[in-house]
């Protein structure tokens, strides 16, 4: 009799355990129904295949379902302003959110945001063939006869605008003038052999076999290693701090899950994420545990304290299309594409 009693309870048991199973698999995922679409520039596409599961695995993001779109900074700025639909941009560098902002698109005050607007930094480095043949250790090594240079294309890619201000700002913190650093700029491309519209082709092109010296960002550099690729690199001394900006558009039809997301890209988790890809944390605890991986150098600078007014004045000044510094010298060496 006891037995019976026994054995009827455990079924019981084994029908409510049953049960409970079939309403968990069953019960509605939080959100869903939302997608968000993120648009990017070249680089994080790897970053963010980690950090979209990620954030799908917590309660903001249980359910959420994303549409991703990578591509050269300037071109992915102008895509949105001609109709591509985004929730969350991250760019390249500033002057493209804030094409974002003048077209109504992204709040003028995007820049006021937690960490002035940016999820990650970087610097720019040179990547260089197995055993650094050549021996390019400064950016005076790059205006050498002989040393070919890759770089992207300044008016499709903010990974060659950092390059440039690099270049420019690094020769000015050896006491150049601005007219001997503009020079020196005439010189360094008309070593340039490969103008690719993105940094990520132009890493490509570099894996191809062309050039002696990929100037990149030092993110795109430690990925590459990550991924198996082949990519030496040195980090000059005097070098730019690439700051990385990222907003939610105003057009937004998620905005506050949207918001939710960019939130959680710099949470301490996923700000380590990120620096396992190779791009700098903006948060200083994740950047002081990553502090090996990221040394200070001792000639980095931002493109603020070059004393130019900021992106604002130097995106007119060095990058206009028709009027520039960087336009009459691509007018000047042919404008080399990829």
């Amino acid at each position: 009799m006891r037995g019976s009693r026994l054995a009827i309870a455990l079924a019981g048991l084994v029908v409510t355990v049953a049960a409970a199973g079939v309403a968990v698999r069953a019960a509605p995922a939080r959100n869903a129904g939302v997608t968000l679409s993120l648009v990017a520039y070249s680089t994080p596409r790897d970053a963010y295949s980690t950090l979209i599961p990620a954030f799908q695995k917590t309660p903001d993001g249980d359910g959420v379902s994303f549409t991703q779109s990578y591509g050269a900074s300037g071109d992915q700025a102008r895509a949105i302003i001609a109709g591509l639909k985004a929730d969350v941009v991250e760019l390249s560098l500033a002057p493209d959110m804030d094409q974002l902002a003048q077209a109504g698109i992204v709040d003028p005050k995007w820049k006021k945001q937690s960490y002035k607007g940016m999820v990650t930094d970087s610097v720019v480095v040179f990547v260089v063939r197995n055993g650094n043949p050549k021996h390019i250790k400064s950016w005076n090594d790059l205006i050498r006869p002989g040393v070919q240079v890759v770089t992207p294309n300044p008016f499709q890619s903010g990974g060659a605008r950092w390059n440039i201000m690099a270049a420019y700002g690094a020769w000015r913190k050896q006491g150049k003038t601005d007219r001997q650093a503009q020079a020196n700029l005439l010189k360094l491309f008309k070593n340039v052999v490969a103008q690719d519209k993105s940094a990520r082709d132009s890493v490509n092109t570099f894996l191809a076999g062309r050039g002696d010296v990929l100037l990149s960002y030092e993110n795109e550099a430690l990925g590459g290693e990550k991924k198996g690729q082949n990519l030496p690199f040195i980090v000059p001394k005097s070098t730019i701090l690439i700051e990385n900006p990222i907003a939610v558009t105003k057009t937004s039809a998620n905005k506050d899950k949207a918001n939710q997301f960019l939130r959680f890209l710099r949470t301490p988790a996923a700000q380590q994420v990120f620096a396992d890809w190779g791009y700098r944390p903006v948060v200083p605890s994740v950047l002081a545990k990553n502090r090996k991986k990221f040394p200070v150098r001792p000639g980095q600078f931002t493109i603020d304290q070059l004393g130019l007014g900021g992106w604002d004045k130097v995106q007119k000044r060095f990058f206009d299309p028709k009027s520039s510094i960087m336009s009459r010298i691509e007018s000047r060496v042919g404008g080399v594409t990829g």
